[in-house]
């Protein structure tokens, strides 16, 4: 699957952009997790690695790791950078669900 295909569904699609070595994308990690379990079967989650794939990050303008991308049908619907709590993540998951 693309990315194209991928960011294309009816329920949104939270793309989070990380890094192995940055220390608030660790931190991210078991939050993002969690919203995963809550919202299973109403959102897709994704992890991107933006050294693995430096040209959709740059195609993005991913300045700045995490990057949290919220999709739904094609379109970006929410974006934030950094860390930050759950609740923030909830309160965009269920304005688009």
């Amino acid at each position: 699957m693309n990315f194209g295909e991928l960011i294309n569904k009816d329920e949104p699609v939270l793309i989070d952009f990380y890094a192995d070595w940055c220390g608030p994308c660790k931190m991210m990690s078991p939050i993002i997790q969690e919203l995963a379990k809550d919202f299973k079967g109403k959102a897709t989650f994704v992890k991107i690695d933006v050294d693995k794939n430096p040209a959709l990050a740059q195609s993005l303008h991913i300045q700045g790791i995490p990057t949290f991308i919220m999709y739904k049908n094609g379109k970006q619907v929410w974006r934030k950078s950094g860390a930050m709590p759950k609740q923030q993540f909830v309160e965009a998951l269920n304005q688009n669900v």
